[in-house]
């Protein structure tokens, strides 16, 4: 009986990233050929984006790639970037304008962490659906305006493009690959091997902060935001925060939208979603009292809102993540 023939995945590991962004993705398909065995599982390449074989990982570890991403002539199934650095940019020229060249002829490309600056430097997230990590979210998308970033999921796809965000989420990105070329039952067999989730919880999105403020410190948002935060309750429309900031509302939003990637409406539901939850983790409120707090209607319009923003309930985000053991209302 002959073998089935392996895709090939190719990782580049741009210099600085976090080894985990290159060597979880590599084990999970490690993992999956393994269990296929000779059902046609993955042969992985690990290829240099420069014209030096040696990178050195955030860590200081280095890794020696066979080959050097330019060269490649063989085809490729699956293309993985990880991570990127905007202070690499004049000396990735030659793997970007390769990028260009190879998309077409891929069945799906992927990134991992910021390795989507390398895709939108690229120009292949162009009007595409697409996630980074959460703390470069706001540089991403004032850089790369034509790209549609969602920073609350672990990974999206966009036809045959994906991205994943924060660094651990490439290997959520990873077994959600495996799953689409073998199915389920292999990709379960992959996650137990390396004691994984399949799928982690929706509310496990990438939390940490939703609004890094410090991004937005001489901004107009950052002006507002102190004022903001004890006026929640009102109705915070553009007309109140342009008067607020001595501008007219046509130049008001003009700007804000420049400086922050946002309409001053997303910014203000963003910081009532980010103040509704430290009250779910860190207060005894009742879910009315935090909705009205925080200007979210009645219950069932701080239900959608939070769930848009969060994927999960307030009151399952409460039970996960509250600090103290509380009866907690639905």
């Amino acid at each position: 009986m002959s073998r089935v023939k392996k895709k090939l995945i190719v990782v580049v590991p741009m210099p600085g990233t976090f080894l985990l962004d290159i060597a979880g993705p590599c084990d999970v398909f490690a993992a999956a050929d393994k269990a296929l065995e000779d059902e046609g599982g993955y042969e992985i390449l690990m290829a240099s984006p420069l014209h030096t074989k040696k990178i050195v990982t955030k860590s200081g570890l280095e890794i020696i790639c066979p080959v050097i991403a330019t060269s490649i002539t063989q085809p490729i199934d699956t293309l993985i970037i990880a991570g990127f650095s905007i202070a690499q940019m004049q000396e990735s020229i030659p793997f970007i304008q390769w990028l260009k060249d190879t998309y077409p002829h891929l069945q799906r490309i992927g990134s991992i962490c910021v390795g989507t600056y390398a895709l939108a430097e690229a120009g292949i997230l162009d009007g595409k659906q697409a996630t980074t990590h959460w703390e470069h979210s706001q540089q991403f998308q004032l850089r790369y305006p034509k790209v549609k970033v969602d920073t609350n999921p672990f990974f999206t796809r966009d036809g045959n493009v994906y991205s994943s965000g924060g660094v651990a989420s490439g290997i959520d990105l990873s077994l959600a690959l495996v799953e689409e070329d073998h199915g389920r039952e292999v990709a379960l067999r992959v996650a137990r091997r390396l004691v994984l989730h399949l799928k982690r919880p929706g509310y496990q999105s990438q939390f940490s902060k939703m609004l890094e403020i410090n991004s937005f410190e001489n901004s107009i948002a950052g002006k507002l935001y102190p004022w903001m935060i004890h006026h929640l309750a009102e109705d915070l429309n553009i007309e109140q925060l342009a008067a607020h900031s001595s501008m007219s509302v046509r130049n008001f939003a003009r700007v804000f939208l420049k400086e922050t990637g946002l309409t001053p409406a997303k910014f203000v539901e963003k910081v009532r979603v980010e103040v509704a939850r430290k009250y779910l983790e860190d207060s005894d409120l009742s879910m009315d009292q935090i909705a009205e707090k925080c200007g979210l209607g009645g219950l069932i319009s701080m239900r959608r809102t939070f769930l848009r923003h969060m994927m999960v309930s307030p009151s399952d985000y409460r039970r996960s993540f509250r600090t103290s053991l509380h009866a907690i209302e639905d």
